[in-house]
Parts: C-alpha cells; sequence; structure tokens
C-alpha cells in the first residue's frame, strides 16, 4: 500500500519537477565526501518520476569518476556496465515490463559492483533506521547481498525527494539499510 501512495505521488510530478529534482540532487550529492573521494560508483539512470540522475551521472564523470550502470539481466539480477555519456545509453525493453535506458558496451559481469566506493540506489521511501523501500523487483536485494558475500564495503546512498524521508517502512530479514538519504534539501545520514 505504501508503494503506491508513494507512486501515485510522483505520478503528479512534472518533466520540470523531475529535472530540477535531478539538479538539486546532483549538487546535493557531490557535496557527500563518500562520493567526492570516489573513483569509482554505481549508480542507475533514473526512468519516468524518479528524481532525475543524469546530471549527476555526468557530474561524476566530469570528474574522472568511473560509473557502473546495471543492466536488467532475466531474472531480475544486475550486470553492469560503464557510462561513458548519454549518448552511450541505449534503450533496452524488458519484455512487456518495462524500458530501461542501460549502458551500451562491454558487460562487466554482475560482481563487478563491489569494486564500487559508492552504491547509489533507487527507492521509494526510506525511514529514520536508513531502511530502504524499493520498487519490490528485488534486483538491489541482489546487489546488497553480493556486496555483503564479498566483504565489500561501499558507501550505500539513496536518490528521494524530500517527502519520500518518512517515519517507517516494512522490512524484511534479508533487507540492508543504507547509510545516507540525499533528497534536494538535505543529506541525511544513518548509523
Amino acid at each position: 500500500m505504501l508503494r503506491r501512495e508513494l507512486l501515485s505521488v510522483r505520478s503528479r510530478l512534472t518533466g520540470d519537477d523531475v529535472r530540477e529534482t535531478g539538479h538539486a540532487l546532483a549538487a546535493r550529492a557531490l557535496e557527500l565526501p563518500e562520493l567526492a573521494h570516489a573513483g569509482t560508483v554505481a549508480a542507475y539512470v533514473s526512468m519516468g518520476s524518479e528524481p532525475g540522475t543524469l546530471a549527476l551521472l555526468d557530474a561524476l564523470r566530469a570528474r574522472r569518476v568511473r560509473v557502473l550502470l546495471p543492466v536488467l539481466l532475466p531474472d531480475n539480477d544486475l550486470d553492469w556496465g560503464e557510462y561513458a555519456g548519454e549518448s552511450s545509453l541505449r534503450r533496452v525493453r524488458h519484455g512487456a515490463r518495462m524500458a530501461l535506458l542501460e549502458p551500451a558496451g562491454e558487460r562487466l559481469g554482475p560482481a563487478a559492483v563491489t569494486e564500487a566506493d559508492a552504491v547509489l540506489l533507487p527507492g521509494l521511501a526510506v525511514d529514520g533506521r536508513g531502511m530502504r523501500l524499493g520498487r519490490g523487483g528485488g534486483s538491489y536485494d541482489r546487489v546488497l547481498a553480493r556486496l555483503e558475500r564479498a566483504g565489500a564495503d561501499p558507501a550505500l546512498v539513496v536518490l528521494l525527494y524530500d517527502t519520500e524521508v518518512v517515519e517507517r517502512v516494512p522490512d524484511e530479514t534479508h533487507d540492508r539499510p543504507v547509510h545516507a538519504a540525499i533528497t534536494p534539501s538535505a543529506v541525511r545520514r544513518f548509523r
């Protein structure tokens, strides 16, 4: 029910709202020491009414940060490819579900994310414990489990709208908290 409510609010946002939010998020994110000093960042290309990420991806790349982007696999796991600018993205339709912008270049394998100094995660909400509510597909749950199994400890950061920092989100035993949430108006740290 919470997912439906949050998606309903997002569906009323305009393209201008998404772009403005994306620029504000990029400015906030670049102030974060975990991103300012990162050599590799695993990120994602926002879709629809998600807070925009292209401004941040381009700003990271301008700083010579290696940016990894996900490629959705048939089982909902994620492979990774390197971002080389907006022109390096291609629209890929995944069955009847959705079309995503994915890197067109070489596939680096699902374990490539373990090289990241920071991982930017999509989400619908986060609570005061740092528990993130995703869309429910499980792709990023697999990423977080892979990081844990590999002993990797990147900064985990979720990008959200201001209203999506909530009192509590439902969580399950496999869920992992994030370290920070970036909204257009603030950075909130957890743990």
